[in-house]
């Protein structure tokens, strides 16, 4: 009874810490882009791969070290709550908004809310262990309703309206991001106390995981690193861009009352699900394929993610491509990202496991989102979609070209880890 009172617990807690990103990850762009500062997307989404470069590692020594895990959690859920509120209230009161006060706000609560997605796993694992579970066995299926935090949040931004305006066209997505993190800030405070290691010396480098930088002088871990940044690229450019290309079709009279425009975020919800569902998938897969051909299978689903956005349209037949476009996000996210763990996970050795892991994840979610969240950018403007909407499709077209040529690259240069143990 108390294990099931425990996973309840984690449950609700993961659903809250992926709430409170849904609120506004894939809507933001579209209210960006109402207020003239669609040019200035790019940065929003850029900064998320900014301070993933070096907030994470941060927040992970002070949970380590300094102050236990689950306050840890807490103060950081208070700071971007309250960053995001602020962000909000600038919005409501601002008249005309301007790019520096927001995005200032905006990047003070980013950085405190990515550290957040590795400590609230660090909370759930000693929970766990404590509880005499096994995290390995026990944390997916309670990861799973992040996904459906997630999700809910998104459908709550898209069909809930305040003032007759949904919060997905307005400020208003800010404040509800905001109040989710402000409750798990108190909610985090109630989960079983995490140990400090306060007396444990480490040196610099083994603090900042710096010895894990040692796998690039393996020619083939430097490739997959290599890689990882360039299909990192890719992780930003729909949460960002998809939600208002689909929103510019609401220009046209004929196209303005489809269900495509009018619930954009709705539509999205769908690359969501799919990714709860293609973690199922992973394990036959992987059995069946091997890791390179599933990293493969990955980088190549994201060609027909943009490739499906560029060729359709919100009426039907067309929207059925926009469909198939999120469905196939989920192979596109889950099999790189957890392939690519485990890749690194049966590797390397266990002294530096866990500091490539934040290798990993510095490549793909920090340099990768940053350099590609730019480069979407000026993609962007290049294609001046702002002003001519019909150019979106080229803009998706050149992503998927660009996704096309990683995944060649990739089958070309390395190495079946399989095959080359064998």
């Amino acid at each position: 009874m108390k294990n099931k009172q425990l996973t309840i617990r984690l449950i609700l807690m993961n659903f809250l810490q992926y709430a409170a990103w849904g609120a506004y990850l894939t809507s933001l762009g579209r209210y960006l882009g109402n207020i003239g500062l669609g040019p200035q997307i790019k940065w929003f989404f850029a900064m998320q791969g900014i301070v993933s470069i070096f907030m994470p590692t941060l927040m992970g020594i002070i949970a380590d070290r300094y102050l236990q895990a689950q306050k840890t959690l807490s103060l950081c859920h208070a700071l971007a709550g309250v960053f995001m509120i602020a962000a909000g209230l600038y919005c409501m009161n601002a008249g005309e908004v301007s790019f520096a006060p927001l995005f200032v706000l905006y990047s003070f609560s980013v950085a405190f809310y990515m550290p957040t997605i590795a400590i609230s796993n660090s909370v759930a694992y000693n929970a766990l262990g404590g509880a005499g579970m096994d995290p390995v066995k026990d944390f997916p299926p309670i990861r799973v309703f992040g996904t459906v935090g997630f999700i809910c949040s998104m459908l709550l931004t898209n069909f809930l309206h305040i003032g007759g305006v949904a919060l997905q066209d307005s400020y208003t997505q800010l404040f509800s991001s905001g109040i989710l993190s402000v409750i798990l800030c108190g909610y985090a405070l109630t989960m079983p106390a995490c140990p400090v290691n306060r007396g444990e010396s480490k040196s610099l480098a083994e603090a900042f995981g710096l010895k894990a930088f040692s796998l690039f002088k393996d020619s083939q871990f430097a490739i997959f690193f290599i890689f990882s940044m360039l299909l990192g690229a890719s992780l930003q450019i729909t949460n960002g861009y998809a939600n208002m290309f689909l929103g510019s079709f609401g220009a046209d009279p004929a196209l303005a009352n489809t269900f495509a425009v009018k619930n954009s975020n709705a539509l999205i919800s769908i690359s969501q699900l799919s990714e709860t569902l293609c973690i199922l998938l992973i394990p036959f897969c992987m059995k069946k394929f091997g890791i390179k051909k599933v990293m493969l299978i990955a980088m190549f689903a994201w060609v027909f993610r943009f490739g499906f956005f560029g060729a359709g349209s919100p009426d039907f037949p067309g929207v059925i491509l926009f469909v198939l476009s999120c469905i196939v996000y989920g192979v596109a996210f889950d099999f790189f990202n957890i392939s690519g763990s485990l890749y690194v996970n049966e590797n390397t050795s266990e002294d530096i496991r866990s500091s490539a892991q934040g290798v990993f994840m510095m490549m793909t979610n920090g340099l990768g989102a940053t350099i590609g969240t730019l480069a979407a950018g000026k993609v962007v403007e290049m294609c001046d979609v702002f002003n001519t909407p019909a150019n979106w499709s080229n803009a998706w077209y050149i992503f998927a070209a660009y996704a096309f040529i990683v995944g060649v690259l990739f089958a070309i240069l390395f190495k079946d880890p399989t095959k080359k143990r064998a």
